[in-house]
């Protein structure tokens, strides 16, 4: 059974319930999959055939996705287009696309010059007319996937899925999970944001898969309001909106009770946090540690701080079929306890990177994913970061690596975040540019704050900034690059 067939299956299996709900909109498992096979029909009326290159440049709707399912069924290489793009970014996704899929949203005068050499497939009505049995012809090795990350360190780097690496993934979830705990969790997953992003997708899919129903929200997320407003149970975010749904709830009775899982991930939480959230939202909160290039890796739930208080400082334990291994500079491998680089390995973890040869060999060796995150393992399998390889300061020709330091600092009871960011200094080579959010309530003390700073790099490559509130990137993640931008 070769990918997306599993998809396929899911949707046959229960026609008359509803997979989609957009808005006023309901569209049940059958309605999809009818939306699968006139996307197939489409685009191969289009001339697209399998190993070709579609591009999916839709809002976040019900045919958005059919469509990109469509081009698996055909054996295509689906690409998301994210909006926004700059030209040299959105040149180096389009590529050799075949075919791009766009709608009245998302079609640009820009989009239509960089792409070109590519079939525009607008989404309307004379597009499907025509239905076409989906079945899959995907070949095992080719790239069933491809997504591209925001390009914030250069240009975007495509992150490919082969056909078998997309069969072997199934619904994300921790040992103990069963079907029945799955089909609660996922029973009204909330989709928002875009269409390119690998989380979003994995977690719709889990969704499907589980028997569950996906809720498109007609405006922006409200949260946390929008939680029991759309009866949701499933839902992700970002630590900056963590932040903010804490803040409501220190203010606001929300009923969060029908959470079943609200998972933060995307950046380090700093356990004072993580145990506010534990306690603020309820059991349904989970933090997770993932990689685009390896999926969802490890979650920590309350319960798990109930049973291992000094879990809460970690990003949890291994989902079902994820190995972790941690090993020194040298490539040996370390006893739980010992610090050194993480290397995971996965069902389905990606292929390659897209026409990089050299790149993927740096990161994947033989099956393992060499994450570039530091950190160790202890006795009962709880994973606890360190920092990245590659967040150092270099003070002095030394190495600083910035996860120590921030969370030195997010430790102090002044602090809500922070964040570290190396900048060019003319004596020391680089310098460690802090940046803090007080906490509420509080006043930030930049002399006590820089001398945190200074104990690590010293006190020539160490300063402070109070800010009100941290930049977020594209990604959801807090913005480096912008905050190295306020101060000139």
């Amino acid at each position: 059974m070769v990918y997306p067939q599993a998809v396929l299956d899911a949707l046959t299996q229960d026609p008359d319930a509803v997979a989609f709900e957009h808005g006023p909109r309901q569209v049940t498992r059958a309605e999809v999959f009818d939306l699968i096979g006139r996307f197939t029909a489409a685009l191969r009326g289009a001339g697209v055939a399998r190993g070709d290159g579609v591009g999916l440049a839709t809002a976040v709707t019900p045919e958005g996705w059919a469509a990109l399912i469509a081009a698996q069924v055909l054996g295509c290489r689906a690409v998301g287009i994210r909006a926004g793009l700059p030209v040299a970014h959105l040149r180096e996704v389009v590529g050799d696309l075949a075919a791009v899929v766009v709608d009245a949203a998302s079609e640009t005068p820009q989009l239509r010059a960089t792409a070109a050499g590519a079939k525009l497939l607008r989404i309307e009505p004379s597009l499907l007319e025509v239905f076409e049995e989906p079945v899959p012809c995907g070949r095992p090795d080719d790239p069933g996937w491809v997504v591209f990350t925001s390009g914030s360190t250069g240009v975007p780097k495509g992150v490919a899925y082969s056909f078998a690496a997309l069969t072997a993934q199934g619904v994300e979830h921790r040992p103990e999970e069963s079907a029945a705990d799955l089909a609660a969790r996922y029973r009204r997953f909330l989709l928002f944001g875009t269409l390119t992003s690998a989380v979003m997708i994995t977690h719709l899919r889990s969704c499907l898969l589980a028997g569950g129903t996906v809720v498109i929200p007609e405006d922006l997320p409200d949260f946390p309001w929008i939680l029991p407003r759309l009866d949701i149970t499933a839902a992700l975010t970002t630590v900056p909106r963590l932040y903010r749904i804490l803040d409501v709830l220190r203010t606001s009775a929300v009923d969060l009770s029908g959470v079943r899982m609200l998972v933060v991930a995307g950046s380090p939480v700093a356990p004072g946090l993580m145990a506010e959230a534990f306690s603020r939202v309820g059991p349904g909160m989970q933090q997770a540690y993932g990689q685009t290039e390896a999926g969802k890796l490890t979650v920590l739930t309350p319960a798990d701080v109930a049973a291992f208080p000094d879990a809460l400082g970690s990003v949890g334990r291994p989902c079902a079929g994820v190995e972790i291994s941690v090993r020194s500079a040298s490539g040996a491998l370390l006893p739980a306890g010992s610090p050194g680089e993480i290397f995971v390995r996965a069902p389905g973890v990606f292929t390659e990177y897209w026409r990089n040869p050299s790149q993927t060999a740096s990161v994947l060796q033989d099956g393992w994913v060499r994450t570039q995150d530091l950190g160790w393992v202890d006795d009962a399998g709880f994973l606890f970061l360190t920092g990245r390889t590659r967040d150092v300061v270099i003070v002095n020709a030394v190495i600083h690596y910035t996860g120590p330091i921030e969370r030195a600092l997010a430790e102090h009871p002044d602090v809500d975040q922070a964040y570290v960011v190396a900048a060019p200094h003319a004596d020391t080579g680089e310098a460690a540019r802090a940046f803090v959010v007080a906490a509420p309530g509080r006043s930030a003390d930049v002399v006590a704050l820089g001398a945190v700073v200074a104990s690590f790099v010293g006190e020539a490559a160490a300063s402070v900034t109070v800010i009100d509130e941290v930049p977020v990137a594209p990604s959801g993640k807090p913005d480096k690059a912008a905050l190295l931008g306020l101060i000139g």
